[in-house]
């Protein structure tokens, strides 16, 4: 299999409080792109670079990757499925610490974390 596509990338941070983060990313130059800060998350962008805030979701940031999607969350016509993603780490010999059910189709994620510790997730929305 040739180059495997992951789709858009983020980071996702893990935070203390998110009106705080919101007000400091925002003074960077991040505007708001979408998510519900009342749930305590959101995803900012400035240019192509996106972050999502995240309060009280997870304990450590994340690298995360969007198969379907562009920088800008639009539809991708042509992509790998998460699932496709799945079996080709499989087959690199990569460790997974959660798995999409290669049984259905559609929204599904992954996730495994790189040899320093730092965790990925490659979570497909459509």
């Amino acid at each position: 299999m040739g180059d495997i596509k992951l789709g858009a990338f983020s980071i996702s941070l893990t935070v203390k409080d998110i009106h705080a983060s919101k007000a400091f990313y925002e003074k960077l130059g991040f505007t708001y792109k979408g998510g519900d800060i009342n749930h305590n998350w959101i995803v900012l962008k400035n240019g192509i670079s996106v972050i999502g805030l995240f309060q009280g979701m997870f304990d450590k940031n994340m690298l995360t990757f969007n198969p379907g999607w562009d920088q800008e969350a639009k539809h991708l016509d042509e992509f790998d499925d998460v699932r496709v993603v799945q079996q080709h780490l499989k087959e690199q010999g990569i460790a997974l610490t959660a798995e999409a059910d290669e049984t259905t189709v559609g929204p599904a994620y992954i996730m495994l974390t790189d040899p320093d510790g730092n965790p990925i997730l490659i979570d497909q929305h459509r």
